[in-house]
């Protein structure tokens, strides 16, 4: 079972006595927590030392060589930086004794920050607070106490500071108003210089959002599951629905939401999907009655949908916003398991689907462009049962690089690397100035292993998760380790200027760290949750070397490093706070780098760099799905300023088609150490079927599909077709007319499952015996009118007739059909409200260029 705990997890690390809370991954993007907090000490979970043997070696294709600069001339070049830093370190101190500080920056480049302490103590049956309110216009430099603005109201800190889209300067926060019937907003039109309170006419579940392409647009939901609209940003509301359950955006202005009919939420299988397209004007069933979940990614609806077989569950996708829906080629799941879109884009999916019981492993599958056709991306995926953490990351600075880590047979945990959007996985290199700890088998044969969110989960000394950022070509700053598995010990900073190919120690221990002027200058703070700090490290050549400033002669406990988001700010700021004998206060000390960089960057500072090559001259190398990409890359020496206004330049150039350009297909699985894809043992010599918008499809294929989103051209293109057959099938599970004919084949196929999972023959009668007795059952046999000896006849008789044609069966029946997944719903009225628990919906971030985003948010990961 993937998860244990059935509520959202804020991914978050743990630090000890005078240290900090600091959380990752709860709050939206460009905002930040620091928290004061004395640390309980947690063991860190044991991890094997051995290896995977079934990951393959680096191919030749992976080797790449580390870009390199002469260290003594780029760390020659910042002589004298000391002087030039004091000048342009700015200390706040808030005299303020609250527990916790959120930080927002307020559109892009404006210089605006946002800072709501809050202090809240329960008492009784009552709860006691306070919040402040402090603004910057200046990157933090200096704030000015706003709290005036929200008149002295308690913020709900839960809900965080709500920023609206693009560069709107729209602000909303939520107030607690304790004794009505309603609530209170103050939202900000001008970027947090004025606040307008608005009282609302119920009380909010969640925070409020904005239509991601009118801002002034929100929907917020009641603690009655009411669902609320406002498009004058907030000044009116109306109430456009009752019993919801959940609310995802859609494009323009649709909305989708999942509803009960019984009133109650916790009924998982019993809930309708509905859309408004109009902002509630007019609603739409797209799913009635079996909805267990749904999610919205990239252009992708999904829906989880009982089967009515069960608590067996499928995943649907729709690609037009809900208008038709096809049954993904994904394997089922139960109760006990789960689906989690891990990423998603309008091109591909990558979904996670759970093994039974609590392994804390599953099977990732990558889509085609319809998102229904599923091929095996990464077997044994580490997906924790302890609170489904995953460690799966998409590296943003350069296209088609995913990390995450895997499971091995004998629990120990290892990571791996796909440059070419999971069509193959491999370990990571190890770096060239590291040696092989003490998990190695052999000294000089390891790899480098990436901590993430499994490491935070098990407390591991790792106070930031994997960093990359799209405007920071090919950089990614990482905690890890070198062996042949993770190590529990204390984890070391990792630099690659190439995407992931090659790697490079930059920082002994963990550090806090962040990347501004676009990848132009590095910056790193020790992670020291006992001691005071008073140094912050910074790097001007992608962390080959390192300079060490100290910002302060007053030591602070330090709590987090922030910088506005998109690394195209100059500016850095260092929380943390100090104690006195009778309290503690908060510090922010500013640290403005422009001054450290003399120079604009010119023409002469570039170079041109061809990504996934080793050698720029190779008119076969740097192919990476279909087409190459030159940029033009700050050399290592160069120590200039990029800009804000900085961009990447590409020179694509697209390339012949080869087998590195496809993934393996439907019902194939790639070879080990080979780029190859063969078919899986259990469906040699079987027909491959699959269902297709209600038609049945046959796919006549040689094992490969293209990689969604490759671009190659000519080349070796190998047959791959999908014939209709002209025949009707069940699809999607949703269409009332299709339902009886999917009945048969579904009944067959379940006995081939309990004939190939059952350990003996013994075993498979007596399921194959309760099956058909439920059968019976379901199909509700009147005991006036069949005694139980008929009943046993029939049931045995039906025995002996499945035993003996049961070859003919596996073979010529349900062949490749036993992939498509299809389920009986004959008893309609049967449907199983019996899941246990109660676990959360998927959310899946995603940009409207149409970007690959992971979501961080753990349980809101799931779609069940």
């Amino acid at each position: 079972m993937g998860l244990l705990i059935p509520c959202t997890v804020l991914l978050c690390v743990c630090t000890v006595a005078a240290g900090l809370h600091f959380q990752l991954g709860s709050k939206p993007v460009g905002q930040s927590v620091f928290v004061k907090q004395v640390n309980a000490e947690g063991g860190a979970s044991k991890i094997a030392k051995k290896s995977l043997p079934a990951l393959p070696a680096a191919s030749e294709k992976h080797t790449i060589n580390r870009r390199s600069a002469e260290q003594d001339d780029s760390c020659k070049s910042l002589k004298g930086y000391e002087t030039k830093l004091a000048v342009n370190t700015h200390r706040v101190t808030l005299n303020d004794l609250s527990g916790s500080v959120s930080l927002a920056w307020v559109g892009d480049g404006t210089g605006v920050i946002l800072a709501l302490t809050t202090f809240r103590v329960p008492f009784f049956l009552m709860k006691f607070g306070q919040s402040r309110l402090y603004r910057s216009e200046d990157y933090g430099k200096t704030f000015e106490d706003v709290t005036s603005f929200i008149n002295n109201t308690f913020i709900r800190s839960e809900f965080g500071i709500a920023i609206g889209p693009e560069n709107s300067g729209k602000v909303i926060l939520t107030g607690d108003v304790s004794g009505g019937p309603g609530s209170r907003i103050f939202v900000s039109h001008d970027f947090g210089k004025t606040f307008t309170p608005l009282d609302l006419p119920f009380i909010p579940i969640w925070q409020i959002t904005y239509n991601p392409e009118d801002s002034n647009v929100l929907q917020a939901t009641s603690n009655d599951n009411e669902l609320w609209l406002s498009e004058d940003f907030g000044s009116t509301w109306r109430k456009i629905y009752d019993r919801v359950c959940l609310v995802k955006w859609g494009r323009k202005s649709t909305i989708f939401f999942s509803s009960t009919t019984n009133g109650s939420c916790f009924d998982r299988g019993m809930l309708e999907l509905k859309r408004t397209t109009n902002y509630g004007e007019n609603f739409d069933t797209l799913i009635a009655d079996k909805v267990y979940s749904f999610g919205v990614g990239g252009r992708f609806l999904f829906a989880s949908v009982m089967t009515g077989k069960g608590t067996m569950r499928m995943i649907h996708v729709s690609g037009d916003q809900g208008d038709s829906w096809n049954m993904a080629q994904l394997p089922p799941v139960g109760h006990e398991q789960f689906y989690s879109i891990l990423a998603a884009n309008d091109e591909m999916v990558f979904m996670h689907v759970d093994e039974l019981g609590d392994s804390g492993i599953g099977t990732i599958y990558a889509s085609d462009d319809r998102g229904f056709v599923y091929s095996k991306s990464l077997e044994r995926h580490l997906y924790t049962t302890t609170g489904g953490e995953t460690d799966f990351t998409n590296v943003t600075s350069l296209r088609g690089v995913f990390t995450t880590s895997v499971l091995a047979e004998d629990n120990s945990v290892q990571s791996v690397v796909s440059f070419d959007q999971g069509g193959e996985w491999i370990p990571l290199r190890k770096p060239a100035n590291s040696k092989c700890d003490a998990t190695a088998k052999d000294p000089h044969m390891c790899s480098l292993h990436i901590h993430a969110s499994y490491g935070t989960a098990v407390n591991l000394n790792i106070p930031m998760l994997p960093l990359s950022e799209p405007n920071a070509l090919g950089l990614v700053l990482a905690h890890g380790s070198v062996g042949d598995a993770m190590s529990v010990l204390k984890p070391d900073v990792y630099v690659s200027d190439d995407g992931g190919y090659t790697w490079l120690k930059a920082l002994d221990g963990p550090h806090h760290y962040a990347i501004l002027d676009s990848g132009g200058l590095l910056v790193a703070v020790e992670h020291n949750p006992i001691e005071t700090i008073n140094q912050i490290k910074f790097s001007t050549d992608e962390g080959q070397c390192w300079s060490v400033y100290n910002f302060t002669e007053e030591p602070i406990y330090f709590t987090g490093l922030a910088s506005e988001p998109g690394a195209r700010s100059m500016n850095v700021s260092i929380w943390g706070y100090r104690d006195s004998l009778i309290s503690q206060y908060w510090v922010s000390i500013t640290i403005d780098f422009r001054d450290l960089l003399t120079r604009d960057c010119n023409v002469t500072d570039f170079e041109q760099w061809l990504a996934h090559s080793n050698d720029i001259s190779d008119p076969e190398d740097g192919c990476m799905l279909g087409y190459k990409e030159q940029f033009l890359r700050l050399k290592k020496d160069s120590v200039c300023w990029k800009g804000r206004d900085y961009q990447i330049n590409t020179q694509p150039t697209p390339c012949p088609c080869t087998l590195d350009d496809f993934m393996c297909d439907f019902g194939y699985s790639r070879k080990t150490n080979s780029s190859e894809c063969e078919e899986q043992p259990n469906l040699i010599g079987t027909v491959l079927e699959f269902c297709l918008h209600g038609r049945e499809e046959q796919l006549q294929t040689q094992g490969y599909r293209k990689i969604p989103g490759d671009k190659c051209e000519g080349g070796k293109i190998p047959e791959r077709k999908e014939i209709d057959l002209s025949a009707r099938c069940d699809s999607d599970l949703l269409n009332p007319g299709l339902r009886v004919s999917a009945s048969a084949h579904y009944d067959i196929c379940i006995i081939r499952v309990l004939y190939e999972i059952a350990p003996s023959t013994s075993v498979f009668l007596l399921a194959l015996l309760f099956y058909v007795f439920c059968l019976l059952v379901f199909l509700q046999v009147d005991g006036n009118s069949k005694t139980v000896f008929i009943v046993i006849a029939v049931i045995i008789v039906i025995l002996l007739s499945i035993v003996a044609g049961l070859m003919f069966i596996k073979k010529y029946v349900c062949g490749g059909r036993f992939l498509v997944h299809r389920y009986s719903v004959l008893q309609q009225n049967i449907e199983d409200n019996a899941a246990d628990g109660m676990d959360e919906q998927l959310e899946t971030n995603h940009t409207q260029n149409g970007k690959i985003v992971f979501h961080d948010d753990s349980d809101e990961d799931m779609l069940e």
